[in-house]
């Protein structure tokens, strides 16, 4: 076998269909698009969203809610992950790059600290807003809070 003699496997492959190419083809005349109508045109392109002239289903549904522009999203980190890191690493702080460095949230993302979970050691907590529970936790475990 060398490479001047490989070619596929028979019946693994198969011409394309050439199309518009004379009445001998099979596909002449119309070439597959019908008689008339937009889709026969050349550059013919459906909306997104056409359902060939039924109402289509965003105009069918109504409007619903509103989108609040000024809401901020955080990203919700609690303190059984943040007792885990500091009892792995060692820390006496905990703050947004050390989430970042950790893996938990990327560098774009507000931070919210939670109470789900126990604090065993005396940590200082940096992040951007706290749950009264985590806030209470961490403070009666000894450390103090920060927020950013």
């Amino acid at each position: 076998m060398e490479l001047y003699n490989l070619k596929p496997a028979k019946g693994s492959t198969h011409h394309d269909k050439r199309i518009g190419r004379g009445a001998g083809s099979g596909h002449g005349g119309t070439a597959t698009r019908g008689h008339k109508g937009a889709q026969s045109r050349s550059g013919y392109s459906r909306k997104l969203g056409f359902e060939g002239g039924q109402m289509p289903l965003q105009r069918r549904l109504p409007k619903f809610g509103f989108t609040n522009l000024k809401r901020v999203e955080f990203k919700a980190i609690n303190l059984s992950t943040i007792e885990e890191l500091a009892s792995k690493k060692e820390l006496q702080e905990v703050t947004v790059e050390t989430l970042i460095g950790a893996g938990f949230i990327s560098s774009k993302d507000k931070v919210k600290i939670l109470g789900n979970g126990q604090v065993t050691k005396a940590l200082t907590v940096k992040a951007h807003a706290f749950s009264k529970s985590a806030e209470a936790a961490i403070t009666a475990a000894g450390g103090n809070i920060e927020k950013i």
